[in-house]
């Protein structure tokens, strides 16, 4: 029998939704901590007019606002989404009603943040109407955006086979990356005219993403690779929960969880962070903060797909562990070493880390279920790990910022928590893709 072929068409086109999403979480990530923390005393370098005037832990509080909907949203319709069947699929109908609330409620918050007088700006404003606004905007934003992003990512696993996932991912971080850079490097000059435009082209970019995904992805009916995977009725509820993953796979699963959960609690304080280190420690402006960003998304993009290549010689875990490491001695080097040339060099390898981090993730975590019936459940269950990791970071990096006041403890967090994913990844069996592992026995 012929080996599966990845076909490249069809995963760029799924990765059309990753670029829409990626386009406006980077400038979520880049700029609301900005809005939030302007105004602030301790927030001195800061070139933004006006603000809500937080601290850096209520900064990252309110940064966890959707993983806290989401901890329990993702995982519901992940197993949700594989049990519907419509004219439209299983996945898209959440993208369709959900895409379009997400994206205005994105394009609405810069003109939240201009209702704020700069007399006001962190003081008054914190207690008045627009703060109230700006919490109800963001929160309709986070919850619809949470509702349709797992059924955008299912898509990748249910139209590629076991062995064909990492490469898969590859392509469509690839694309992400891409969306990533795009709204930097445009939105970075957009910003500097006016801070709405860079979240309308986004908004724009977004609407565009949507329409590809449902007018040229066709969804599989059966979500199986071969008939004799598919079980019984209670045993696909089973694998939805769990406590009742099967016994030989929960131990690794459960490492693995934790791997991503450490690891995203670090890479959260860079995610939310970094802008605010830029602007505080390399005293640069936000929207050139917001650049020296861009580049690990540059570096992450050409090594998206050589990642899942080498994950497929070497191995899932092996490429995962070598990522951690190479990343943290590099954010290792940019602490002590605090110059954009030293920051911009550790990131730009930094991203080629990365990738070897993120893109073999997910694909990992689906391989360790037995079957591919669960592909949406077990995709609930890495956005699991990693939503807890993202209420958790926030709120963690920012308070030990805060109470140090120290921007430039976002390098060395990282550092620490990657270190530890190393030690819980060293525990986990499972998640290699099956072909490997029939081939192997």
């Amino acid at each position: 029998m012929d080996k599966p072929k990845l076909n490249y068409g069809k995963t760029f086109l799924i990765g059309f939704g990753f670029f829409g999403i990626s386009v406006m979480w980077k400038l979520y990530n880049d700029y609301v901590p900005i809005f939030l923390q302007a105004g602030n005393p301790t927030f001195e370098s800061s070139t933004t007019a006006s603000g809500f005037g937080l601290g850096a832990t209520l900064t990252g509080a309110v940064m966890t606002l959707d993983n806290i909907a989401g901890l329990f949203l993702l995982p519901l319709i992940g197993v949700w989404s594989d049990r519907v069947w419509t004219r439209l699929g299983r996945r898209r109908p959440f993208i369709v009603a959900l895409a379009p609330i997400s994206i205005l409620a994105f394009m609405a918050i810069p003109f939240v943040v201009r209702q704020i007088s700069p007399e006001l700006s962190g003081q008054t404003a914190l207690l008045g109407q627009p703060l109230a606004l700006f919490m109800i905007v963001i929160g309709i934003f986070l919850l619809t955006m949470a509702g349709f992003r797992t059924p955008i990512i299912s898509l990748m696993p249910d139209l590629t086979p076991s062995r064909l996932r990492s490469q898969a991912n590859g392509i469509i971080n690839l694309m992400g990356g891409v969306g990533g850079v795009i709204i930097t490097l445009v939105g970075a000059t957009l910003y500097g005219i006016n801070i709405a435009l860079p979240f309308i082209i986004a908004g724009v970019l977004m609407v565009l993403a949507v329409l590809m995904l449902i007018f040229f992805v066709q969804e599989p009916r059966q979500l199986t690779d071969a008939p004799e995977e598919r079980e019984s009725e209670e045993r696909l509820r089973a694998l939805h929960n769990l406590r009742n993953v099967p016994a030989e796979s929960r131990r690794s699963l459960l490492l693995l969880m934790l791997s991503i959960f450490l690891w995203f609690v670090g890479y959260n304080a860079i995610e939310t962070f970094f802008t605010s280190y830029g602007v505080n420690v390399l005293r640069i402006k936000e929207n050139q903060a917001s650049l020296l960003s861009s580049v690990s998304y540059i570096t992450f993009i050409a090594f998206a797909v050589p990642s899942g290549y080498i994950a497929a010689r070497i191995g899932r875990r092996k490429a995962i562990t070598i990522g951690l490491a190479v990343f943290a001695g590099l954010l290792l080097i940019g602490y002590f070493l605090p110059s954009i040339y030293v920051i911009g060099a550790a990131l730009a390898l930094g991203g080629c880390a990365w990738a070897m981090v993120n893109i073999n993730s997910l694909p990992m975590v689906i391989d360790t279920s037995p079957t591919d019936a669960n592909i949406g459940a077990y995709t609930g269950f890495y956005y699991l790990a990693s939503q807890l990791a993202a209420i958790t970071g926030p709120i963690l990096n920012g308070f030990v910022i805060e109470q140090s006041n120290n921007y430039g403890l976002t390098l060395l967090m990282p550092v620490i928590f990657f270190a530890l994913a190393v030690v819980t990844m060293r525990g986990v069996s499972r998640g290699e893709s099956r072909e490997a592992v029939a081939v192997s026995q």
